[in-house]
């Protein structure tokens, strides 16, 4: 295959963007007079949709910028009790919200960042938020619980008093900024915000709110992809980017927000009117955000062409989503209508094609497993292609990784990187002692049998240091991967797309 030298190339400038975004929120908070609650939407740690249509962007750029700020800067982290309740996950790493709360913890720590508190939002005592609350006590971590904003959204004189906010217990941070994060969306983080406002308040003390969030992003066209691979991410939620009319009325400029942040404005600039007993200083959503992402892009046409990508990737998710039961109709109509709003198409997306002619070959060449014909392609960082298909004693995902770590290591394709006596002990395993239905190994054990093989094989020592390069290759899969496969996937950090066709006949699968 020829190379493709556009996968190396870089649209955004990283630490331009740490050193104005940085700069831009000390200066809003100075503007304040006082203390600045941020809200922080997206990712916090580890942003890979942003890395994704920003080639350049460090998934680490968002705490980056905290950890230049640490000194000067609390955090509290807020998460919905509904969320907890009905065990919300977090797709990229395929953990509940409530562990994800655990994991960004140690992240930031180990960044030296002070979360000041944990607060559980929209509080019942609803059992597994009560168990929730129960671990991180124990666990030492300052937790809060905050109800329901009573009034909310439109008798802003109760919400604004202390019926309202004010029956909210006040979280204790000593820091002028004040981050407000969350594992996902709807986890309260504006009511945490102006709660904290209130307090202030109340106690004399002055203090502001802002908004930073990365998508969509204000100073670029409406229609330009990264936008609407924005509208892509959040198709399940049915966001829609729009011109902010407040923004043009109080400017003339044009600026792009979406639908919920225009919507919500002029009830949040009442009730921070009313909180505060001030006029606001915002005369649009756009002037409440802080982002500063659209002046770090370097390079537009290698960022369109990532985001047209992310676009696709999306629509493959959500037909994958569908098929299994989590996505409505609707959400595959907006993808559909987005991707033809770009003028792309899925085959574009350079593995797709490749997956597909591999299913054939192995279907033509009765080499799949119980009449089951997968296919698999990934794009090494250099612009190959390695493609693979499943057989009765490997997925398609663990031929094609053995197929890839081989091409990297430069050995010969027919070369045996696991041996036929390490196979068969792993199928007697699994057949005989495990009573396993499904002997072929999927790309999880696979990658273990590697890792026992390198202590006494050289050549499975030598395809396993290669693994490591396959972090952010592109992969395509004719099938939708097993829980085995995913994990594996996971684990190498693979961006993975599939048609929505299920791996296998049986309606349990392991």
């Amino acid at each position: 295959m020829p190379e493709n030298d556009s996968m190396q190339k870089v649209g955004f400038d990283s630490e331009l963007y740490l050193k104005e975004q940085s700069e831009y929120i000390l200066e809003r908070a100075k503007a304040c007079d006082g203390r600045l609650y941020l809200e922080f939407g997206g990712k916090l740690v580890l942003d890979y949709h942003a890395s994704r249509v920003l080639p350049g962007f460090d998934p680490h750029a968002k705490v980056k910028l905290l950890h230049r700020l640490r000194k000067q800067t609390d955090i509290i982290l807020c998460i919905y009790a509904g969320d907890i309740e009905r065990k919300k996950m977090r797709a990229d790493f395929g953990i509940t919200y409530d562990v994800d709360v655990l994991r960004i913890i140690d992240e930031l720590t180990e960044w030296e960042l002070n979360v000041a508190a944990v607060v559980i939002t929209r509080y019942d005592e609803q059992p597994a938020a009560v168990q929730f609350k129960n671990r991180m006590e124990r666990r030492g971590i300052r937790i809060y619980t905050h109800k329901a904003t009573k009034g909310y959204p439109t008798d802003v004189d109760t919400i604004a008093s202390d019926q309202g906010y004010g029956a909210n217990p006040y979280i204790e941070v000593t820091r002028p900024v004040v981050v407000v994060t969350a594992p996902g969306p709807g986890s309260g983080k504006m009511a945490t915000c102006l709660s904290q406002v209130f307090h202030d308040h109340c106690n004399g003390r002055k203090s502001g709110y802002a908004k930073f969030e990365t998508f969509p992003i204000w100073n670029l066209p409406l229609k330009h992809p990264v936008n609407v691979a924005y509208e892509a991410a959040t198709a399940d939620l049915g966001d829609v980017n729009m011109v902010d009319p407040f923004h043009l009325e109080a400017t003339g400029e044009m600026a792009v927000n979406y639908n919920r942040d225009v919507e919500i404005f002029p009830v949040l600039k009442r009730i921070l009117e009313r909180v505060t007993e001030a006029e606001s200083p915002y005369k649009s959503p756009t002037q409440m955000g802080v982002n500063r992402a659209g002046f770090a892009i370097c390079d537009d046409t290698v960022v369109r062409t990532a985001a047209t990508q992310e676009v696709i990737r999306r629509y493959f998710r959500y037909r994958c989503e569908h098929a299994m039961g989590f996505a409505q109709p609707e959400t595959v109509e907006r993808i559909t209508l987005l991707l033809e709003e770009i003028g792309a198409v899925p085959e574009e997306r350079p593995v797709v094609v490749p997956a597909r002619k591999a299913a054939d070959a192995a279907r033509s060449g009765g080499k799949g497993n119980e009449g089951v014909f997968c296919g698999a392609a990934l794009q090494l960082n250099d612009g190959t292609i390695v493609t693979g298909s499943n057989s009765p004693v490997m997925h398609a995902t663990s031929g094609l990784v053995l197929n890839a770590v081989k091409t990297l290591a430069q050995l010969p394709h027919e070369l045996d990187v696991l041996t036929e006596s390490t196979l068969q002990s792993i199928g007697r395993l699994k057949g005989d002692i495990l009573n396993a239905k499904q002997l072929s190994l999927d790309l999880e054990e696979t990658l273990i049998a590697l890792s026992v093989s390198a202590t006494a094989n050289p050549t499975a020592a030598i395809a396993m240091e290669k693994l490591k390069e396959l972090k952010g290759c592109e992969m395509h899969l004719t099938h939708m991967p097993t829980p085995g496969d995913e994990a594996g996937l996971r684990l190498l950090g693979v961006n993975v797309t599939s048609d929505p066709h299920f791996a296998g006949k049986n309606l349990y699968i392991t």
